[in-house]
């Protein structure tokens, strides 16, 4: 489970921002139970979190930092390899001094069986041409941290960077894996590589993790995604009935589905006057948004089934808000995410944040926000911040600016941009 994520200077995020699923005080019972205390306090960690803002606000770039930390853990070693002397970073553009700054980014995350859950805190930070730190802390048994490695790049001289190896709790080929490590590499990507048993395990959380579902734009790929699902042996017969269960309680009047015998393609089944099921040509007849919901579907129940992490930007764009609803509530559900997946959603929709919808899906401190300064910077900050009463109307008090993330236009303000100057009329063709 993700506890944290912390980034600095990536993309529209130049100050460091924090996103914590750690369910705090204002919490009222959707946070699960972690097993473990930090700082000396029981921690229950919540299944998930939206994050609300105006457009270019930065939600997509919080989303985009997980999945550069996900791609960097998986790739360093080999892709990045191709060129020896460059990190593919992408620093704050805005203000140029950014670049001579490194990147940050660093995990919080509870891995094991329940029971049997280590923290570990995880991070690097990285230059345009190397690896300039990069740490890796445990936590067993609730104990105090250990310091399983630790490196700096403190001279130009130094070829894979400076280590530090305190205490045995790390173990395995060290020196073997220090070698082989370009300045432009992780530590950790190339101890998993040579099958080191505990940097593997930190490196399989980002390998089975963070699958990232946008808008419009992957609804092919997705699409294509959940029918190979279909055909997955010993697996698929399972999953097809959960996904036809899960299409059928959309209420988009599907009964079934089935695959053509002559392309492949999946048909959906629907309800006709005569009580007949008509299967309709996927993406000829079918609306976006059962298209949408279709291809949503894979990526959902694979994160249920692993117990992974589902980043879903714009959860809204093609779903209606009850939809979305029911998607958060299927993570806090306890019967149905029985494996702690997690949901981070980016959204619009401020009816999630209730009463237009029956039972607000989120709690107050599962809601955060972005905000862009003058400076072009983001921000990242907990609707809690704003000190919120449990009986507060969030969805009308955020749409008011009172939490911030909304667009700063006034009614009519748009229109007035348009308007001739006073004394004068508009041309007209």
């Amino acid at each position: 489970m993700l506890l944290s994520f912390r980034v600095a200077n990536h993309r529209s995020i130049r100050d460091e921002q924090e996103l914590s699923l750690v369910a705090t005080e204002f919490n009222d019972g959707s946070g699960r139970d972690a097993h473990v205390r930090v700082a000396g306090k029981a921690v229950s960690v919540l299944p998930a979190i939206g994050i609300f803002g105006a457009n270019a606000s930065g939600k997509s770039n919080a989303l985009a930092a997980l999945r550069f930390m996900r791609n960097a853990v998986l790739e360093s070693f080999a892709d990045w390899g191709k060129h020896p002397e460059t990190v593919p970073r992408e620093p704050f553009t805005l203000d140029p001094a950014a670049r001579e700054e490194t990147s940050f980014f660093e995990v919080d995350l509870l891995l094991g069986r329940p029971g049997q859950k280590t923290r570990y805190t995880y991070g690097f930070e990285l230059s345009d041409e190397r690896v300039e730190a990069e740490w890796l802390h445990a936590y067993p048994n609730g104990s105090h941290r250990q310091v399983w490695f630790d490196r700096e790049a403190d001279r130009p001289e130094d070829e894979g960077g400076e280590f530090r190896f305190p205490g045995s709790g790390l173990g395995g080929r060290k020196d073997e894996i220090k070698a082989l490590t370009r300045p432009n590499a992780l530590f950790l990507t190339v101890g998993a590589t040579l099958n080191h048993t505990k940097l593997a395990a930190v490196h399989r959380w980002f390998l089975n993790n963070l699958w990232l579902v946008t808008s419009q734009h992957d609804v092919r790929n997705r699409t294509e995604w959940t029918r190979e699902r279909l055909t997955v042996e010993n697996a698929g017969a399972e999953f097809r009935e959960r996904l036809i269960q899960l299409l059928a309680g959309a209420d988009l009047g599907i009964t079934g589905l089935t695959t053509d015998p002559d392309t492949g393609e999946v048909q959906l089944l629907h309800r006709t006057p005569e009580s007949e099921d008509r299967p309709l040509d996927f993406w000829r007849e079918e609306s976006l948004g059962t298209q949408a919901w279709f291809a949503f579907l894979g990526p959902l129940l694979h994160a249920l089934d692993r117990g992974g992490i589902l980043l879903a930007d714009e959860l809204d764009s093609s779903l209606h808000p009850r939809l979305a609803a029911e998607v958060i509530r299927l993570f806090q559900d306890p019967d149905a995410n029985p494996r702690t997946a997690q949901l981070i959603f980016t959204t619009h929709d401020a009816t999630l944040l209730g009463p237009s919808i029956a039972e607000r899906p989120l709690d107050r401190d599962q809601v955060w926000i972005t905000a862009k300064q003058s400076t072009g910077q983001s921000t990242l900050y907990p609707l809690v911040a704003a000190k919120v009463r449990k009986d507060d109307n969030l969805e009308r008090r955020y749409l008011h600016g009172h939490y911030g993330g909304v667009p700063r236009v006034g009614a009519g303000e748009l229109a007035r941009k348009l308007a001739p100057p006073e004394g004068e009329e508009r041309a007209t063709a």
